[in-house]
């Protein structure tokens, strides 16, 4: 039985409230998820602390104890001292904003509300649960000891137009605000007369450090897992062959953990991504080319005796007046695990910044998704700003997360409204904590693989924290022929969505791949420098079938080879187990060995294929390299840069390869490099590894 995190009788069997069959299938589900365990573990435990806490308020508060409903038998399914702590961890989960315990013990005690009532009063809506009376759950709580000032009675909530879409929660995009009031007056009612007032307090205020720990072990942000590339010998495997990225998520992602104290997990670092947020000083294309093809090379800074060679594409530039008409869907995650301000708000702040810039021959929709979906605001040219933002402003978090039911609707309506010739694409903001519905991320990505064949491109925006989905949000940006960012900040929206709008939105060229060919006279061995998650066969590369990367307008793109010459003292492809000759035909090392004879001054052939937006048909550009033996001192500046980026990189997954770079090290090169530095992203590297380095000596 697979475990879904967010079930509810995951939460029920913590607190010893299943029995019989139920409760054998979910001790067996739980004993096959390392996840669920550990959300079991802190669950219990947070419980204990809020028992203990709210027993020694008892003690103290004689009055208060006086006027608490007296306990009912352990056996009886939901005990006033459960509502106690399932009602605290909705405190809990209110004051720290985002972690996943908050999350559950929120929807389990909007189940325990939706049970209390009786008949009378307003009502409040709760997504997935039964409208129930307001009056009712608040009378059935314990009395205060001293009432409360009297206040009048939230306004009932707005029946639904009949030309709504939505079909899950109230409280998910009302046009009505009283929906919101409603709700959150009930929440607070809820929390004022189950907690007590000095655990109110607490909370706050941040609970001790035992407390803070248990909040780090339901983190249940998902990485995919990343084995860094070998070095391979170049005698037995000349080809390297990958598809180009453009995602920048990992960048902003790291930064955000390191500028909240803490050191990212290892599987966040993707090299790629932290070399390719930052913008070089490649020239336009001179040709047809939608894109130019650039390389050099410099003695390896952090392994003197190799070579760090460099490809850089620049994506030919184009003037915000001639971007294409553009046909844009907002798919926009309202579930309720995008409540905190660094979720959802954050989203509607950056959406914002992209409307302000569309004009009468753009068009966008807004497609929301939570328990179920629904198109908030039709397609609407982009001159009518007032009526786009209103629909924005109106939204609202709350319910589950269905985000295949999301994805079917966006892309129905872009293709609706497609545009020939201009910008056609899907924006998918969320965490990526899908779970209901299609959930699996297999049949998700397939999903995506599908739409994409209708010539609609996808852009996602990740946001969050604790359960931050990025192994989803990745492949699904890479299946949707589109790209990935992550918003830490309004400051990394704005470099996304205005900054870079027209590399973010105009693609130039897709399935674009890259294959090196290694001149085995000149290169014992070579390792690809991140890219793990984009490797392809050699026999991929002229298959105009297989999916690769996308170019926007204006985008840069560096890849980096760290390159061992033929005669150096020590080669790393050295220590790697032989391989038997082969029986039936020559060996791969001698032939490539004897290719190779002709003692060409080449290191390397690069080729590239690419297609155009809309064509199914590659085309092919080919370029040889002769390394001139640069010292790394005399290098580009750029390519200096990028290298300080990759050790530092490097120094954050405690990479084998990372060699005898330090952060100093690090420090002195990007300094050396920073250059005009125009939007101040490069001095921002440079405070991010002073912060890192003083994290590091903290350890």
């Amino acid at each position: 039985m697979n475990i879904n995190l967010d079930d509810p009788k995951l939460t029920a069997y913590a607190l010893d409230e299943l029995a019989g069959a139920e409760k054998a299938q979910m001790e067996n589900a739980v004993a096959a998820s390392p996840e669920a365990q550990q959300l079991v573990r802190g669950l219990r435990e947070l419980s204990g602390t809020l028992r203990a806490e709210y027993d020694r308020e008892r003690a103290s508060h004689p009055i208060l104890h006086h006027n608490v409903v007296p306990m009912p038998p352990k056996d009886e399914p939901w005990s006033v001292s459960r509502r106690l702590a399932l009602a605290a961890g909705i405190a809990l989960c209110a004051c720290l904003a985002a972690i996943a315990i908050g999350r559950m013990q929120r929807r389990t005690t909007l189940e325990l509300a939706a049970k209390a009532g009786t008949a009378g009063g307003p009502t409040i809506a709760f997504s997935n649960a039964v409208q129930r009376p307001l009056d009712a759950v608040i009378t059935e709580l314990p009395p205060e000891s001293t009432p409360p000032p009297e206040e009048e009675p939230p306004p009932p909530l707005a029946e639904p137009k009949p030309t709504t879409a939505f079909r899950d929660s109230a409280v998910m995009a009302s046009s009505d605000p009283s929906a919101a009031t409603a709700v959150a007056a009930a929440r607070g009612k809820l929390m004022a007369r189950q907690a007590p007032a000095s655990l109110s307090a607490g909370i706050a205020s941040g609970f001790d450090k035992k407390t803070e720990a248990q909040r780090q072990d339901f983190n249940t942000a998902r990485y995919g897992h990343i084995e860094e590339n070998p070095f391979l010998a170049a005698a037995e495997n000349p080809l390297s062959t990958f598809s180009i990225d453009v995602d920048t998520a990992s960048y902003s992602n790291i930064r955000r953990f390191i500028e909240n104290g803490s050191l990212p997990p290892k599987d966040a670092v993707r090299l790629e991504e932290l070399i390719n947020y930052f913008s070089y000083d490649y020239p336009q294309p001179n040709d047809e080319a939608p894109f130019s093809v650039n390389l050099d090379a410099a003695a390896c800074p952090w392994q003197p005796g190799h070579r760090l060679v460099r490809i850089g594409l620049k994506g030919r530039e184009m003037p915000n007046e001639k971007r294409p008409a553009s046909n844009l869907v907002f798919l926009l995650d309202v579930s309720g695990s995008m409540e905190p301000s660094n979720r959802l708000p954050l989203i509607k702040q950056a959406m914002r910044l992209l409307v302000d810039k569309l004009g009468e021959n753009d068009r966008v929709a807004i497609v929301v998704y939570a328990g179920a979906s629904g198109l908030a605001l039709p397609s609407t040219t982009g001159d009518r700003k007032e009526q786009i933002l209103a629909a924005l402003e109106n939204l609202q978090a709350g319910g589950s997360t269905n985000g295949a039911q999301g994805i079917e609707l966006a892309y129905q309506t872009a293709a609706e409204h497609f545009i020939k010739g201009g910008v056609n694409r899907v924006i998918l903001a969320t965490d990526g904590d899908f779970n209901i519905g299609t959930t699996s991320e297999g049949d998700l990505v397939r999903l995506i693989q599908e739409k994409a064949k209708g010539g609609v491109f996808l852009s996602v925006l990740g946001v969050g924290d604790d359960n931050l989905n990025d192994s989803m949000m990745q492949k699904l940006a890479d299946k949707g022929n589109g790209n990935y960012a992550y918003f830490d900040s309004l400051d990394e929206a704005r470099k996304v969505l205005v900054q870079q709008i027209n590399g973010t939105l105009v693609t130039i060229a897709k399935d674009v791949k890259i294959r090196v060919e290694f001149n085995p006279t000149r290169v014992a061995s070579y390792r690809l420098i991140g890219y793990e998650k984009r490797i392809l066969r050699k026999e991929d590369f002229n298959n105009d079938k297989i999916d690769a990367g996308e170019i926007g307008a204006g985008h840069t793109v560096t890849a980096l080879y760290e390159v061992v010459p033929t005669g150096a003292e020590a080669n790393p492809a050295a220590s790697v187990p032989p391989v038997d000759p082969l029986k039936y035909q020559a060996n791969p090392a001698s032939v490539a060995t004897s290719l190779g004879k002709s003692g060409s001054p080449e290191l390397l052939t690069v080729k590239l294929r690419y297609k155009q937006p809309d064509g199914e048909t590659s085309k092919l550009i080919e370029r040889p390299f002769v390394d001139n033996g640069a010292q790394f001192a005399s290098a580009a500046p750029d390519l200096k840069f990028a290298a300080a980026v990759a050790e530092f990189g490097m120094i954050l997954r405690d990479s084998e390869f990372k060699g005898n770079g330090t952060f100093g090290a690090v420090k002195e090169w990007a300094q050396q490099s920073k250059g005009t530095d125009a939007n101040g992203y490069r001095a921002g590297f440079l405070e991010l590894v002073r912060k890192t380095e003083a994290l590091k000596a903290q350890m």
